[in-house]
């Protein structure tokens, strides 16, 4: 009777365990998570250290072009999963703006291998952008 009671107790552990399971593997195989950098420590980490190149985006909630291309390069880099996204608010990280040298919002500067490979800044054509994630991601090579 107690091997009843704990089967009954396991099943529904069992059964939440292989949820995030299939949750996990589902979402990471469906779409990237955009980074949303905090700190110095995590952007070191989790842009610079990447794996991947990593296209960072330095914005501001004031800023109304931000509020276009913000979103814009989510909906662009998420479903990728050979490129990631980095979002530094630059009200919460001064000392990434001083040392990027971010004079203006939004910019947008593409990490490979912790090395800068490319940027710009302010609203730019869809055009400029898809370019952009195509040699960052490798679906075009860097001179074309």
């Amino acid at each position: 009777m107690s091997n009843g009671i704990c089967q009954s107790l396991w099943s529904p552990v069992r059964r939440l365990v292989k949820l995030k399971r299939v949750r996990h593997i589902s979402t990471s195989l469906v779409h990237n998570e955009t980074i949303l950098v905090k700190n110095n420590n995590e952007f070191v980490t989790k842009v610079m250290n990447n794996d991947k190149p990593v296209i960072v985006n330095f914005h501001a909630d004031w800023c109304e072009p931000c509020k276009i291309l913000t979103p814009k390069l989510k909906e662009m880099i998420e479903p990728l999963n050979n490129l990631d996204l980095a979002v530094v608010d630059v009200e919460d990280n001064a000392e990434l703006v001083h040392a990027f040298e971010v004079k203006a919002v939004p910019a947008v500067i593409a990490i490979r291998n912790g090395l800068i490979v490319d940027k710009f800044i302010g609203l730019v054509d869809t055009d400029m952008i898809t370019n952009l994630i195509d040699r960052m991601s490798g679906n075009k090579k860097e001179g074309s």
